[in-house]
């Protein structure tokens, strides 16, 4: 058969193999040969796979997406044998020898990778454009930012090169890169997908996990075969009623949910994005739902300077990861000014600074589950503005003056002011999906709008610990209700 990867997703992409209508040699050798042609465009690829995927073809594991091509993020876990960089220099030339066990996973449920995807350096940033490689490009339009930090997965999965994609998600990293690429991303519960044998948190318990998709069905199959525990993880996720497979399709009921237009950790929302909210809150009560306006109380201050500083801590335990595995000390000229700063910042930090950041997050948890007692789901934009231009939030000459004032003479007072003028600015564009990851409740992104000038907005649905299944179920609704899988971009396979 003609072949044409932009009409299937990865469950029918699946079934074509499984029924014989096209050999996983095929499917994994047109996967390659579009990823070839829109990378030209996109720059969304680190690295190449295609002489072991096409090895693996021949005979790939027995799963439930034998044969399926899959294109794996250079952080958020790690692939045996092929380069492991986290977009810095400093990792350049270092390969594992081993698979972390959730891309282990993937790969025993036949899914064959294909190649190895851009982030930000150590994936901090909500924007995908590393100084080492340069950035990652919006398939709508290659003037624009992927998101970040999984910017490179979500632009190969919305150009159709790839069905699906791995990512991780430390303060959104699969949600805003699935609101600005038109693509799901689903951040599940704390401890749903595990991190080992490597690690058994990121950033204190913020990161998590998980892939970029282009249907609900994908994500939830391939959120199934990811979780589980290990043993010796740090936390566990309370248990799934069922296979979030099988909660695709299945009536929601008559859901509560909130919904409000506001940043939670911004100032403002950009008018477009502001309507989308209230549309879309209009079409859940065309659904039936029981919708209002309304918001949890929130301490945004804390709660912005406790993100901060955890993140900052855990760049610099990283770091000191790093400097073990590649056996060499890493100095200001390692990384780029950014993530030096938080590096400084992190090894500066008290101790009770970090208490109170670790409070913050507590408390907003316990926040959360009351307001969950009164609504099943949270609707909000999944970021604040559209996709920004390439460059646009790069550090200003004063800016790099500044910090490399404090590569010199760091001072802890003077780094943690700094810090604190960040709280005020620093995450105006992408304001409302770090507190999920404080509270560890799952976030879904869903594609179900444009800006004027088709650019891709995403809405975010949140729900309480444990309830991907909700999300899953009115992802689901939506997606019948409101389909974007006809919606393709100017750079297509």
């Amino acid at each position: 058969m003609s072949l044409n990867l932009a009409d299937h997703d990865a469950t029918g992409l699946a079934e074509l193999v499984r029924t014989k209508e096209v050999s996983a040699e095929e499917l994994v050798k047109a996967s390659i040969e579009a990823i070839d042609r829109v990378d030209v465009e996109l720059g969304a690829v680190v690295h190449r796979m295609a002489d072991e995927a096409l090895s693996i073809a021949k005979s790939p594991p027995e799963g439930p997406f034998s044969g399926v091509p899959m294109a794996v993020k250079d952080f958020d876990g790690m692939v045996k044998g092929h380069p492991w960089t986290a977009s810095t220099r400093f990792l350049e030339g270092f390969v594992p020898g081993h698979d972390s066990e959730a891309l282990a996973r993937l790969k025993r449920a036949g899914l064959v990778f294909v190649a190895k995807t851009k982030c930000p350096e150590l994936a901090i940033l909500g924007t995908t454009e590393p100084e080492w490689r340069g950035p990652a490009r919006n398939p709508w339009n290659t003037n624009h930012s992927t998101g970040g930090s999984s910017g490179g997965s979500g632009a190969l999965v919305a150009a159709r090169a790839v069905p699906v994609a791995h990512g991780g998600d430390g303060g959104g990293s699969l949600r805003i890169p699935g609101s600005h690429n038109g693509v799901l991303g689903l951040k599940c519960t704390r401890g749903r997908i595990p991190m080992g044998p490597d690690w058994g948190e990121g950033w204190g318990g913020f990161v998590q996990w998980g892939v970029m998709t282009r249907t609900v069905r994908d994500t939830a199959a391939l959120v199934d075969v990811m979780a589980g525990p290990m043993a010796g993880d740090p936390y566990a996720a309370p248990p799934l009623e069922r296979p979030l497979r099988e909660e695709v399709g299945v009536d929601p009921g008559k859901l509560r949910i909130a919904w409000t237009a506001a940043s939670l950790y911004g100032k403002e929302t950009h008018p477009e994005i502001r309507s989308a909210v209230q549309q879309t809150a209009r079409w859940l009560a065309d659904l039936g739902h029981d919708v209002h306006e309304a918001a949890p109380t929130l301490d945004r201050h804390a709660l912005v300077m406790g993100y901060l500083t955890q993140v900052a801590v855990g760049v610099a335990a990283e770091v000191e990861e790093l400097e073990r595995l590649v056996g060499k000390k890493a100095t200001a000229s390692s990384f780029e000014p950014a993530t030096w700063f938080l590096v400084q910042v992190g090894r500066s930090m008290p101790a009770l600074a970090m208490q109170h950041a670790r409070d913050a997050a507590m408390a907003a948890g316990r926040t959360m589950a009351a307001f969950h007692d009164r609504y099943d789901v949270m609707l909000t934009a999944s970021v604040a503005q559209p996709p920004v231009r390439i460059g646009e939030l790069a550090l200003k000459s004063s800016e790099r003056l500044g910090l490399g004032v404090l590569r010199v003479a760091p001072s802890g007072f003077a780094l943690r002011k700094v810090l604190e003028g960040l709280a005020e600015t620093n995450l105006e564009k992408t304001p409302n999906t770090q507190l999920f990851n404080q509270t560890g409740q799952p976030a879904i992104s869903v594609p179900l709008h444009h800006t004027a000038d088709g650019l891709p907005i995403g809405m975010q649905l949140s729900a309480a610990m444990g309830g991907e299944g909700t999300l899953i179920r009115l992802a689901a609704q939506l997606e019948v209700a409101h389909p974007w899988i006809d919606r393709k971009p100017p750079v297509l396979a």
